[in-house]
């Protein structure tokens, strides 16, 4: 139980510091391929392997994550933790139809 809340508080601690951080002159990276005017993903390297997160059409809301969330996050993508379900398609839509 002591190491229970000893882990809450250092993990506390790390989001307080990450957040704290002055990140204004970050440079901010996207996909390549994606133009100014796209919906991105974009993503800053901060110290210490941390990364911040932000969408493209909403730049002022910036989410922020240590080396290990990052790092989880990175491995499950690519595990396929995330993928998404295809699509239901409606047979009525000609969007859908075959060529």
């Amino acid at each position: 139980m002591a190491e229970d809340k000893e882990l809450r508080a250092r993990k506390e601690r790390e989001r307080d510091e990450l957040y704290s951080l002055d990140i204004s002159g970050v440079e901010w990276h996207s996909a390549p391929g994606t133009e100014e005017h796209e919906e991105r993903v974009e993503i800053a390297y901060l110290p210490d392997g941390a990364v911040a997160m932000r969408s493209s059409l909403d730049p002022d809301t910036v989410l922020r994550y240590t080396e290990a969330e990052w790092r989880a996050f990175v491995l499950g993508a690519r595990d396929g933790e995330f993928d998404l379900e295809p699509a239901q398609q409606d047979p009525q839509d000609p969007k859908n139809s075959a060529e």
